[in-house]
C-alpha cells in the first residue's frame, strides 16, 4: 500500500536557537531524511528515524524505529520500539549455490543479456519476521529472518536472535538466549488477554496517568 510520506528533521536545537519539534500524525508516517522505503505500509501515529531502510514491511500503528535501522520482510506490530542500528530480517545469500555472491540473482547488473532470477526474491520475501505489540528491540540487535518476537519481548542491545523468543521474555546475548520473563505467567496472561495495545487513541489517553503512575498489579485490576 503506498502511502504520502513526510520527510522532517526533528531536532529540537540549532545554533543555540530552539526549533519546534514536529508532532507524531495518524494520518501520515514521520520519516526522518536519508531513508529508503519499498513496498511499505505504515499505522497511525508512526516514525522512522533518519538514515532508516525499509523493504516489504508492515509497521503497526505507534511504532517507531530509531537512527539507521534496516528492515526487510517483516510485520511489526503496534508500539515496537526499535532502537539505532538494528537489523531485522536481514536477507540472505544462496549457500547451497557453488557462489554466494550477487551475481547469481542480481544477474542483469553485469550482463545486458541476463535477466534478475525473480524466484531468489520471491522466495527471500516469503521468509516473515514478526515483531510483536510493546516489543523492545535494543540498540544494534539483529533478529534473523522468519522468527517470531512475542509482544512484549525485550530484545538487549548487540544480541543476535536465532529463535523465536516468547511474549514478555527478555533475552540477551550472541546468540540470544532468555535472561528473564518480566512478569509471572499470571500477569503475562492477563496483559494478553488484556491487549491494551488495540485500545482507542482516546482509550488510552484517559488511562495515560494509570500507565504512568500505577504498579502493573494495580493497573490490571483496574483494567482487567
Amino acid at each position: 500500500m503506498m502511502q504520502n510520506f513526510r520527510f522532517v528533521s526533528r531536532i529540537g536545537f540549532c545554533s543555540g536557537k530552539e526549533i519546534i519539534m514536529v508532532k507524531l500524525s495518524k494520518d501520515k508516517p514521520l520519516i526522518h531524511n536519508e531513508c529508503e522505503i519499498n513496498e511499505t505500509s505504515f499505522g497511525k501515529y508512526v516514525e522512522i528515524g533518519y538514515g532508516s531502510r525499509l523493504n516489504n514491511c508492515t509497521i503497526g500503528d505507534y511504532s517507531y524505529c530509531d537512527r539507521y535501522t534496516d528492515i526487510a520482510n517483516s510485520k511489526i506490530g503496534k508500539f515496537s520500539n526499535i532502537a539505532s542500528f538494528v537489523r531485522i530480517g536481514p536477507t540472505d545469500h544462496p549457500m547451497e549455490k557453488a557462489s554466494l555472491h550477487h551475481f547469481l540473482y542480481r544477474s542483469s547488473d553485469y550482463w545486458d543479456d541476463s535477466k534478475h532470477d525473480d524466484s531468489f526474491f520471491i522466495q527471500r520475501k516469503s521468509k516473515v519476521t514478526e515483531i510483536g505489540h510493546d516489543t523492545w528491540i535494543g540498540h544494534g540487535a539483529i533478529i534473523k529472518p522468519q522468527l517470531k518476537i512475542g509482544t512484549g519481548a525485550v530484545v538487549g542491545a548487540g544480541s543476535v536472535v536465532t529463535k523465536n523468543v516468547k511474549p514478555y521474555t527478555i533475552v540477551a546475548g550472541v546468540p540470544a538466549k532468555p535472561i528473564k520473563k518480566r512478569f509471572s505467567e499470571n500477569i503475562i496472561e492477563k496483559l494478553l488477554y488484556l491487549s491494551w495495545w488495540n485500545w482507542s487513541h482516546s482509550k488510552i489517553r484517559l488511562a495515560l496517568d494509570d500507565f504512568r503512575n500505577d504498579n502493573i498489579e494495580n493497573f490490571l485490576d483496574k483494567y482487567s
